[in-house]
């Protein structure tokens, strides 16, 4: 798993700057959810883990939180710190969180256990530096049937191009989408009475290539197969991504329907 941390790091290294453009619009949409599912509030110390460009913190700050962000990517924690220099991001890992037992009331993760070699791990680590009923929440991709925009590119690459490229191995990127496993996943973490929901999303691309750009530039995973493909798959990618967008025509531009699943639960109360 050594190996596909580091293929997740250095992918956000230099997804890092155009990751607003591609999908900030979008992921931002879970963060009044999130923060909600998380029980945050005036007075709140919230750890946003995978704090990417900052988005959750600051939304988290706004409502008189005690926010601090902790990525990975010093790339990403340099442009949130720039765009909210009230807050405090640091570099830091989810598998190992260097803080101490019970310091905050409420942690998060918008999207960011996707990106885990670990996952498992950043949950009990999330468990261990909450307090007695404090609350974790965590948001992920639903299933490409739900989310189109996920369907529609990566049925592109089945049929034109190759989905066994070499890449690291990792966790299934799906995994958490299955509200049976979230719920799952968090009770072996020592969490109490986990809700699942899923979040309605809408993705607003200006242009007929905003959807591959999107991916080729402002993911890691599926950047890494688009970018594996011959010349020729290549081409017939786009070809198929453009056609199936037709349906998602608004005016110039493009809406595709697109969904997050929402997991929250709590610690033990003493």
């Amino acid at each position: 798993m050594d190996s596909f941390h580091s293929f997740e790091q250095s992918g956000w290294q230099r997804a890092a700057a155009r990751y607003g453009d591609a999908f900030g619009g979008l992921t931002s949409q879970t963060v009044p959810r999130l923060l909600a599912a998380a029980n945050v509030s005036s007075g709140t110390r919230l750890l946003d883990v995978a704090s990417g460009p900052g988005y959750v913190a600051a939304a988290a700050a706004s409502v008189g939180a005690s926010a601090i962000g902790v990525d990975f990517s010093s790339a990403m924690v340099r442009l949130a710190a720039a765009r909210y220099p009230g807050i405090v991001f640091q570099e830091g890992d989810a598998e190992a969180l260097a803080f101490p037992d019970e310091s905050f009331d409420a942690v998060t993760l918008n999207f960011g256990v996707l990106h885990l070699a670990r996952p498992d791990a950043a949950l009990a680590e999330a468990r261990r530096v909450l307090v007695p009923g404090g609350r974790c929440a965590l948001t992920v991709w639903a299933k490409p049937e739900v989310s189109v925009g996920f369907g529609i590119v990566l049925r592109a690459i089945e049929a034109h191009g190759r989905m066994d490229v070499p890449l690291p191995e990792g966790p299934p990127f799906f995994r958490f989408s299955d509200p049976e496993e979230a719920a799952r996943s968090l009770l072996a973490a020592g969490f109490v009475r986990p809700h699942v929901e899923q979040i309605p999303l809408a993705w607003h691309l200006e242009s007929v290539d905003g959807l591959y750009d999107a991916f080729i530039e402002g993911a890691v995973r599926t950047a890494a197969l688009l970018n594996a493909q011959t010349p020729e798959a290549t081409a017939a990618i786009r070809r198929a991504i453009v056609e199936n967008l037709g349906p998602y025509r608004r005016g110039t531009a493009f809406e595709l329907p697109m969904a997050a699943v929402l997991s929250s639960a709590a610690t033990p109360s003493r």
